[in-house]
C-alpha cells in the first residue's frame, strides 16, 4: 500500500548513501516500490521479461531500464499521488519533435536533488554570485534548468545574481564589476550564447567559473565540445570550462570538474553503459555504448532510464558523452555529436 511514511522513509535514504551497498540496497527497494506503484514501468518490465518476479534480482545492474522516449507518450509516475508540476524538454518543436514531459509529484525532491548535488561538487550556493545566460530556456515556462537556477539564486542570497536574456553588454559589465571586487561568480550559459560572449565581449576571468549547459539550439553550427571549450578558454583566459549533464527526465545533475570532458555523478546517481547492438547487455569499462542512468531522486517518476546518448564509463566512475544514437531528435541536454 502506498502511504506517506513509506515514501518518506525511502526519500530519507536517498541523500545518506555512503557506500556501494547503500546504493544497491536502496536501488532495489525503490525498484520494488516502482514495480508495485508505477503502472507504466511495471507494464514495460512485464513486456520485457515474461513472468518476471521482482525478488529474482539482487543487484542494480539487473534492474530493467525504460526507454527515455516513453516520457513523450506516457504519464510516467507512481499512482495515488497528485501531480504538482511538470518539466518539459527543450526539443525544437519546429522540427516536429515531440517534447518529453516529466510529471512531478513532489517538487521539493527536485529542490533537494539540485541543492545537494551543487553542494557536493561546488560548495555552498551562498559563496557564489549566479549569472544565468540561458535565453532560450527563459522562454520556456516548464524548464527544469530555469527552476534550478531560480532555486540556486535564492539560496545564494546575492543581490547581484540574476538572469540575462540577450543583453550581453549588460552581462559583460556585471562580470567586470564582480571581477574587480574579487567576487566568486558562477556563469551558467547555453553554448551558443557563451560563444556570442566570447566573440563580442572577451575578458580575463579570474574569479568566475563558466559552466556550459550545452546546445546550439539551431542558432549556430554544432561543434565538438573540445573546440567549444578551447574558444571559451582563450576568450576568457581561463584554464577550463565546466559542464552539466542533465535533462528534464532526470531530477539530478552530473558535473564535469577539470577539463570539462568527463562527468561525475552525486552518490545517489549512477551511469551504466549498455551495448549498442544488445540493449540488455552491459558494455565493458572504457568501451562506448548507450548511457543508462539510475537517478534515485526520480523515485516518484522512474529512476531507471535508458537514454539516447552515447557514452563511455571509466574505472573511477566518471563518464563522457560522445554523441547520440542515429535518428534521435535534437534535445535539450548536454551533448556534442562527434
Amino acid at each position: 500500500m502506498l502511504t506517506k511514511p513509506v515514501i518518506e522513509k525511502l526519500k530519507s535514504r536517498i541523500f545518506t548513501i555512503e557506500s556501494e551497498k547503500d546504493f544497491n540496497d536502496l536501488a532495489l527497494d525503490i525498484f520494488r516500490f516502482q514495480w508495485e506503484h508505477n503502472p507504466v514501468y511495471a507494464r514495460f518490465v512485464g513486456y520485457l521479461h515474461k513472468g518476471f518476479r521482482p525478488d529474482s534480482i539482487s543487484h542494480y545492474r539487473q534492474i530493467p531500464f525504460i526507454p527515455i522516449d516513453l516520457f513523450k507518450t506516457q504519464k510516467i509516475s507512481v499512482e495515488g499521488l497528485p501531480v504538482q508540476d511538470y518539466f518539459m524538454s527543450s526539443g525544437t518543436t519546429s522540427q516536429g519533435a515531440v517534447q518529453s514531459r516529466h510529471f512531478l509529484c513532489d517538487i521539493s525532491l527536485y529542490e533537494q536533488c539540485f541543492s545537494k548535488a551543487f553542494r557536493y561538487f561546488w560548495g555552498e550556493p551562498s559563496d557564489y554570485v549566479f549569472l544565468a545566460l540561458l535565453p532560450n530556456y527563459l522562454e520556456q515556462p516548464h524548464s527544469s534548468l530555469i527552476y534550478m537556477m531560480k532555486g540556486l539564486i535564492a539560496q545564494s542570497g546575492q543581490t547581484e545574481s540574476g538572469f540575462y536574456l540577450y543583453d550581453r553588454e549588460k552581462l559583460a559589465g556585471k562580470l567586470q564589476d564582480l571581477e574587480s571586487q574579487g567576487r566568486k561568480t558562477m556563469l551558467f550559459g547555453v553554448s551558443y550564447a557563451l560563444l556570442d560572449m566570447a566573440e563580442n565581449c572577451p575578458m580575463p576571468l579570474r574569479h568566475t567559473v563558466i559552466l556550459e549547459t550545452g546546445g546550439m539550439k539551431g542558432r549556430r553550427k554544432e561543434m565538438p565540445k573540445e573546440e567549444l571549450h578551447q574558444i571559451l578558454c582563450a576568450a576568457f583566459q581561463i584554464e577550463a570550462v565546466h559542464s552539466e549533464y542533465g535533462m528534464c527526465e532526470l531530477l539530478s545533475q552530473a558535473y564535469s570538474i577539470g577539463d570539462g570532458m568527463r562527468f561525475q555523478c552525486p552518490p545517489w546517481t549512477k551511469i551504466l553503459i549498455r551495448q549498442s547492438q544488445d540493449p540488455l547487455r552491459w558494455e565493458e569499462e572504457g568501451r562506448s555504448g548507450g548511457i543508462n542512468v539510475i537517478d534515485l531522486g526520480n523515485m516518484l517518476s522512474c529512476p531507471f532510464i535508458a537514454t539516447q546518448d552515447l557514452g563511455r564509463l571509466y574505472p573511477d566512475g566518471s563518464f563522457s558523452v560522445l554523441g547520440r544514437f542515429d535518428n534521435s531528435d535534437i534535445r535539450g541536454c548536454n551533448l556534442m555529436v562527434d
